[in-house]
């Protein structure tokens, strides 16, 4: 999609309700209503974080999404494709803010480059005990991106009309920090499956979209 037409597209967004959890829940994991039971007093002390679905026009200024791959760690998303963002710190006066740190840190995406549109629906993640709070941002040039080396795999480049096909979801068996060998929605982007967490977030900001495109 060409990018002019998003942004007058997307100038609306603020005037539709959000499609919420029951989007999210199109794309959740079959286990996480058992995770969420399991640590319903866990929850009551998870640590926050913001993370920012960025959107920009390519260098043929098509609609573009940016995600990232993530270093293989000893952690619970390693090696894992999600939005840039990351935890609150006491620096951080917002999620928001947080998330538009986070982005520049990881990704290279100047602060003030960036106009944020959205705040969507929070997202619970179970393993990591983190409520994340995703944003839709746009920037209207196109980003010089620079990863962090120590936390960033790879930048992924989405194109919107990719991540709109139909054909992009799909059913892919993972090893989880809950079971071994489980089947699980996802999304098939550039090569990349992407799923739990982050993929529920793209689910609800692709049925928003769908209403302003």
């Amino acid at each position: 999609m060409n990018f002019d037409k998003f942004l007058v597209s997307i100038s609306k967004i603020e005037n539709i309700p959000l499609p919420a959890e029951p989007s999210q829940f199109k794309m959740s994991p079959p286990f996480r209503m058992e995770l969420l039971r399991q640590q319903k007093e866990a929850i009551k002390h998870a640590k926050k974080a913001g993370v920012l679905a960025l959107f920009y026009p390519n260098s043929q200024h098509q609609t573009t999404l940016v995600l990232i791959l993530r270093k293989t760690y000893k952690g619970v998303h390693s090696g894992q494709v999600g939005f840039p963002g990351g935890k609150i710190e006491k620096q951080d006066q917002s999620l928001e803010a947080a998330a538009l740190r986070e982005t520049y840190e990881e990704i290279g995406v100047p602060i003030n480059q960036v106009e944020v549109r959205r705040q969507l629906t929070e997202v619970y993640i179970p393993p990591s005990n983190f409520y994340v709070q995703p944003f839709i941002g746009v920037s209207r040039t196109t980003p010089t991106f620079t990863k962090q080396e120590d936390e960033v795999e790879a930048i992924i480049e989405v194109p919107l009309q990719h991540f709109f096909d139909e054909e992009a979801v799909t059913l892919k068996r993972v090893s989880t920090s809950y079971k071994l060998d489980v089947e699980v929605p996802a999304f098939k982007l550039n090569d990349n499956v992407v799923w739990g967490a982050t993929a529920m977030i793209l689910s609800e900001i692709k049925d928003l979209l769908k209403q302003l495109l």
